[in-house]
């Protein structure tokens, strides 16, 4: 994907807050053997982008003062309740240089699986995103989860994906396999006791009238 960017001079919260008056969002993109450079871009353009996914997770063609660069997306700053982009990051990237990001998980086949087909489990999505390592040219847009041999109460794993050739895992901690998808079977709501019926009926039934004593 290509977009446009624009040389900014002024920085500071006040220049900023002018600029987006303005309709445009402070940037910047750093990264590489070149000084980190203030940009601008245009807000609207930029609010649809966003929506799109390949934007957060592919590399981007970034045209500016007439050179385009390959950039990546690093981060943005929301409004907490306005639909405004406040700040956003892009980080330069380097063909010879493996880089590190998140991409989503776009998952297959769920509803042909024996799981959900003969046993109508539940498939919980433990992890909708991971975060992996690769060269540029390697950086997948998504990766693709195959759920069609899912079974009864089976889970799977990081291990169990098939990551695209020059991709690797990153964990994070402990979490050196985490769980990727669990199959749940669904809860049965267990049928009132026999017990508890009859003290119910007992409850509705009128109470019985004392017997009179003899004179």
């Amino acid at each position: 994907m290509k977009f446009v960017a624009f040389e900014r001079a002024k920085q500071g919260t006040g220049a900023s807050r002018r600029l987006r008056i303005s309709g445009k969002t402070p940037g910047i993109v750093y990264g590489g053997e070149v000084q980190p450079q203030l940009i601008e871009l245009d807000h609207n353009a930029l609010w649809h982008a966003l929506k799109k996914e390949a934007f957060h997770s592919s590399i981007l063609e970034m045209e500016l003062g007439g050179s385009v660069s390959k950039v990546l997306l690093r981060d943005v700053q929301y409004h907490p309740f306005k639909q405004l982009v406040q700040h956003v990051d892009f980080q330069r990237v380097d063909a010879k240089t493996r880089l590190h990001a998140k991409i989503p998980l776009h998952f297959k086949g769920e509803e042909e699986s024996d799981a959900v087909k003969l046993q109508h489990n539940l498939v919980n999505h433990v992890i909708t995103e991971l975060e992996i390592s690769c060269l540029p040219a390697d950086l997948p847009e998504f990766i693709e989860v195959d759920l069609s041999k899912l079974t009864d109460g089976a889970t799977l794993t990081v291990k169990d994906l098939k990551l695209p050739k020059g991709v690797k895992y990153v964990p994070h901690g402990n979490k050196v396999n985490p769980v990727v998808v669990s199959a749940v079977a669904p809860r049965v709501e267990e049928e009132a006791a026999p017990a508890a019926e009859g003290v119910a009926a007992e409850a509705a039934a009128p109470a019985a009238k004392p017997a009179k004593g003899k004179k």
